[in-house]
Parts: C-alpha cells; sequence; structure tokens
C-alpha cells in the first residue's frame, strides 16, 4: 500500500494518520495549540524549511483543521487558526504529551507541565469512558469493527513463549 492511500483504509488511525501522521504536522499543531499563529513564527520557532512548513500548513487547511484568515491588507499575509475540527485534536497531544514524559524522560523532569485553568491544579491527562466515566486501559477494551481493518489472512499476535 502507498502512504498517500492510507487514508483509504476502513480504519479511523489509518484516516487520522493520512492528515496528521508526520512529525511536522504534529509540531505545527502543538505550536498552533500554544497560540502560534503566522507562517514566519512558525517557520523560526520550527526550523523546518518554508516548502515543507507551506505544504503542512496547506493540508491542514484543505482537511479544516486550520483556517487560514488575512491579518494585513497592505502585503496580504494571513495567520493560521485552529478550528473546532482542529481544536478536536487536543486529547491526541495530550496523549502523547503523558506518554512521552512517561516512557522518555531524559533525567531532567516532565519539560513542561499542565495547569488545569478551572481548578488551579497541575494534572496528567487521561482517557476516560464517555459512559461511565471510568479511565481506560488498552486491556479494557474491546474493538467492534464494522469492517474488518485487517486482511483475512492477517491472525491476531501470539504472546512470545520465554524458554
Amino acid at each position: 500500500m502507498k502512504w498517500d492511500e492510507i487514508g483509504e483504509q476502513p480504519c479511523s488511525i489509518a484516516r487520522a494518520l493520512s492528515i496528521i501522521g508526520d512529525r511536522w504536522t504534529l509540531l505545527v499543531l502543538r505550536n498552533a495549540f500554544m497560540g502560534m499563529r503566522r507562517f514566519d513564527d512558525f517557520q523560526q520557532q520550527l526550523g523546518v524549511t518554508r516548502h515543507v512548513l507551506a505544504d503542512r500548513l496547506k493540508r491542514l487547511v484543505d482537511h479544516q483543521i486550520l483556517e487560514k484568515r488575512p491579518y494585513t491588507e497592505r502585503q496580504q499575509r494571513f495567520e493560521y487558526c485552529l478550528t473546532e475540527k482542529g481544536l478536536e485534536l487536543y486529547p491526541v497531544l495530550m496523549s502523547m504529551v503523558t506518554w512521552a514524559d512517561k516512557w522518555m524522560d531524559d533525567g531532567t523532569g516532565k519539560p513542561m507541565q499542565l495547569m488545569h485553568k478551572q481548578c488551579g491544579k497541575v494534572f496528567t491527562a487521561i482517557t476516560v469512558c464517555s459512559e461511565c466515566g471510568e479511565p481506560l486501559h488498552a486491556r479494557q477494551v474491546k474493538p467492534l469493527f464494522r469492517h474488518h481493518p485487517f486482511h483475512a489472512e492477517a491472525r491476531p499476535a501470539v504472546p512470545i513463549q520465554q524458554a
């Protein structure tokens, strides 16, 4: 399968990856959530080439994750603002922060803490069940497929037996 066909799979993860599945796109989204809006600011902070940044911003605009708005009329310059669809990606980034803080600690601690504005407390993001409110873990979830995303010949992984 070609990378540009991955979004055609009957799999929600593959479909999402077809839009946001590269590091530059995720870093653009990170910066957008931190309030960055202008091309030059993204380019300077990320150190990405102008061509790559323009491509990622265009893809995010094309998929209505960012909205391109003019901020000056004299030179026709634009800023990029998160849309409602884009704002819904926040839990994805929070899950990545939680995972990286746990598994990629370089010994200096978390590079950033998150504070809930409403209660004023520093927190760690968790995923909870929308029905009962309990925290979710992989072994507590059973996928129910409408169309199974894997090939018919694919078999579940078998745990490796240790000698």
